[in-house]
C-alpha cells in the first residue's frame, strides 16, 4: 500500500497543499471555489454573526472568507496576512465577536475550514505533515520558537501526530532539483508576502537518489506586503489625510502619521475599528483642515474596505511587472482614487526593501563562502519574484542563463510533499 506524504506551504498571501505517494510527481490539492477551481488558497479568515443573533457565528477561510466579507462587510470580521504576526510576542490574542482568539486559534480555524473545503482529498490525513517555514519570520523582533510552538498547536488540532518543518526555499529547491541532470550548487530565492528567504544547497546523486548539503542561508522580513505598503503610502494615504493638518486651540497641528502605519500590516486593518486611535480619528474629522480626506480614512476602516484596497494594490503590482506604467484604481463606497503610476516611481518607492533583499542575497553567499560565479543554478519562486526590480538583483550578480523562474506558487508545497518520501528526513526537516 502506498504511503501518502503531505506538504503544506502556509503563506502570508496564499496557502498551498500538496500530496505525494511513493512514486511520481506531487499533486496539488484543489478547491472548488466560488470563482472556479484553484489550488492557491487565500490565507484569510472571516467571522460573521448577525447582530440579532450573535451566537450564530460562522467561520470561513480562503475564498469563502472573501465571499462572506463581500456579501456583508459591516457584520463580517475579515483578517488576512495573519501569518505575519505568528512570531510576535506582543500579539497574545484578539477579540472577535465577543470571543478571544490566540494565533493558534486563528490558524487552526483557518486550516480546519481548508480541510473541509478540500473534501475527499483531505478526508484521511497521514499522521505526519511537513510544513514550510521562513528562514526569518516577519516582524521587528520575531520569536522563532514562539512561532513554531503556535504552528505546532494548530496543526496538531487537525490530527497530525508528527509535525516537521523545512525552510520554505529548501522545499522549493527540492522541487526544482528533480530537473537537475548533473551535480549543481543551487541558490533558491523565495519571495512571499511577509519574508524573502534564500538558501544555497549543493545537490548530487547517491545511489540514484538526490542527496544534498546545505551551504548557506539568509532571510529578511520584507517582501510583497512591504511593497504594497509603499504603494498605499505614496498613492492612497495622502488622499486619506496623511500629510494634512487639524486645528486645536488656535494652532495648526499635523495629522499623526501613526494612523497610517497600520496599512503596513494587512492583518491589523480589521483590528483597528475598535482601537483607541480609531476614536481619535473620528474626533479629528470635525477639526481637520481637509475633513473630506479624514472622512475617507474613517470610511475605509468602518466599511471594511481593506480587502478591496488590497486587490487594487495587487492589480497595480501585477500590471507594473508587465508594463512600464499602469493605472491604480481604488473605488469603494464614496471613495475613488485613480492615478497613473510609472514603474520607475514604484521602484524608487521600494528602494529600501530592495536594498534589504539585496543584502540578504549577499549574506547567503557569504554564509556559504561562495562567489556568484560558483552558483550553478538560481531558482526564483513566489509572487514578488516577478517584480522586475527584484529580478534585476539576480541578473546583476549571475549569468542570465543560470536564472530560472516558474511554478511560483506550487514549488514549495510540492517540494515538501516530495521530501516526505525520503528515507532520511533529518537531512531536510526538523521538529519545532
Amino acid at each position: 500500500m502506498s504511503q501518502l506524504s503531505i506538504g503544506i506551504d502556509f503563506g502570508t498571501t496564499n496557502t498551498v497543499v500538496a500530496l505525494s505517494s511513493d512514486t511520481g510527481p506531487a499533486r496539488l490539492v484543489r478547491f472548488a471555489a466560488p470563482e472556479g477551481e484553484l489550488f492557491a488558497y487565500r490565507s484569510a479568515i472571516s467571522f460573521h454573526a448577525p447582530p440579532e443573533r450573535p451566537s450564530d457565528r460562522t467561520v470561513e477561510s480562503g475564498p469563502w472568507a472573501i465571499e462572506a466579507y463581500v456579501e456583508d462587510p459591516l457584520e463580517t470580521r475579515f483578517i488576512q496576512s495573519f501569518k505575519s504576526f505568528s512570531a510576535s510576542a506582543s500579539f497574545t490574542e484578539t477579540q472577535i465577536l465577543g470571543r478571544r482568539y490566540q494565533f493558534e486559534d486563528l490558524l487552526s480555524a483557518f486550516l480546519l475550514k481548508l480541510r473541509d473545503h478540500a473534501g475527499a482529498e483531505l478526508g484521511t490525513l497521514p499522521e505526519r505533515v511537513i510544513v514550510g517555514r521562513p528562514v526569518v519570520f516577519a516582524g521587528n523582533f520575531p520569536d522563532e520558537d514562539l512561532a513554531l510552538s503556535r504552528y505546532e498547536a494548530a496543526f496538531q488540532r487537525l490530527g497530525f501526530k508528527e509535525v516537521l518543518y523545512a525552510y520554505e526555499p529548501v522545499g522549493a529547491a527540492f522541487f526544482f532539483a528533480r530537473e537537475l541532470t548533473e551535480d549543481a550548487t543551487v541558490l533558491v530565492g523565495d519571495f512571499g508576502g511577509g519574508t524573502s528567504d534564500f538558501s544555497i544547497i549543493r545537490f548530487h546523486r547517491e545511489n540514484g537518489e538526490i542527496a544534498s548539503t546545505p551551504l548557506g542561508r539568509s532571510g529578511v522580513g520584507v517582501a510583497g506586503d512591504a511593497f504594497d505598503y509603499r504603494i498605499i503610502d505614496q498613492v492612497v494615504s495622502p488622499e486619506l489625510g496623511k500629510g494634512s493638518s487639524y486645528m486645536s486651540f488656535g494652532k495648526t497641528l499635523p495629522i499623526p502619521n501613526r494612523y497610517y502605519s497600520t496599512f503596513a500590516r494587512w492583518d491589523q486593518l480589521a483590528l483597528m475599528r475598535a482601537s483607541r486611535e480609531m476614536r481619535e480619528i473620528r474626533r479629528l474629522v470635525r477639526d481637520a483642515v481637509e475633513p473630506d480626506k479624514l472622512a475617507r480614512l474613517v470610511e475605509v476602516l468602518d466599511e471594511n474596505h481593506g480587502y478591496m484596497l488590497y486587490r487594487a494594490v495587487s492589480r497595480l503590482k501585477e500590471a507594473l511587472s508587465r508594463d512600464t506604467e499602469a493605472e491604480f484604481r481604488f473605488e469603494a463606497g464614496d471613495i475613488s482614487i485613480i492615478r497613473t503610476v510609472a514603474r520607475a516611481e514604484f521602484e524608487a518607492w521600494i528602494k529600501p526593501e530592495l536594498t534589504q533583499i539585496e543584502g540578504a542575497v549577499d549574506q547567503a553567499l557569504a554564509d556559504a563562502n561562495l562567489a556568484p560565479d560558483q552558483i550553478d543554478r538560481i531558482f526564483l519562486t513566489g509572487g514578488s519574484s516577478l517584480v522586475p526590480a527584484v529580478r534585476d538583483i539576480f541578473h546583476r550578480r549571475f549569468a542570465s542563463d543560470r536564472i530560472e523562474t516558474g511554478s511560483e506558487l506550487e514549488s514549495i508545497a510540492s517540494g515538501l510533499a516530495l521530501m516526505g518520501r525520503e528515507r532520511d528526513l533529518g537531512r531536510w526537516c526538523r521538529r519545532a
